[in-house]
């Protein structure tokens, strides 16, 4: 995808050899056509699916899985990462380490709105070692749904997530593949020297 190709390349701060910034865009401030223009091309990659829910985790990736949901016209889920007093029926639930933040969360979903009827497209703003999409999988196995797909906005590739979710069996579509952030450089797939 191009534009967020070139917004990456434009806006990304590179915090060091694993870390980009891209709070401008997509992680803190939002850029709402550039995220319905993500959402547009998931529906494009999956439409042929039958998507029931789109599930991703709060809060980064509620913004481009909103964005898919409003194409595929389906309902956008997303996992807590702590349990409010309102809900009361019982939950899914998965530990989840932030590759970012060096944290282990435990993420929820109310067995209300997730069942083994649902086909279930998995969006997050990025993939590093996967930890989140495999938990959110977890979760849609533990619903006896299916995941159809993972859909990630960027994909750090110089790390395992690929290869993990791969691995676990799991369809990948990532918009934008970073090949190496070195210096204040952001090297894509296809354009390493």
């Amino acid at each position: 995808m191009d534009l967020l190709k070139q917004k990456v390349a434009d806006d990304g701060v590179v915090i060091d050899e694993k870390i980009l910034k891209v709070d401008g865009f997509l992680n803190h401030q939002i850029d709402a056509k550039l995220m319905h223009s993500v959402g547009q091309t998931f529906y494009e990659q999956f439409k042929e699916e039958g998507i029931t829910k789109i599930l991703t985790i709060e809060a980064s990736g509620i913004a481009p899985a909103i964005m898919a949901a409003l194409h595929f016209d389906v309902p956008c889920l997303f996992a807590k990462k702590a349990k409010p007093s309102t809900l009361t029926q019982d939950v899914y639930q998965a530990s989840i380490h932030s590759f970012t933040k060096n944290t282990t969360s435990t993420v929820i979903v109310s067995n209300e709105f997730l069942n083994e009827d649902d086909r279930v497209l998995i969006i997050d703003d990025f993939l590093a070692n996967g930890d989140a999409s495999l938990g959110l999988n977890e979760i849609v196995e533990q619903a006896q749904a299916k995941t159809v797909g993972v859909g990630i906005v960027i994909e750090k590739s110089f790390q395992p997530g690929r290869e993990r979710l791969e691995q676990a069996g799991l369809t990948v579509s990532s918009l934008c593949k970073v090949a190496s952030l070195k210096g204040n450089e952001v090297t894509f797939v296809g354009d390493e020297a």
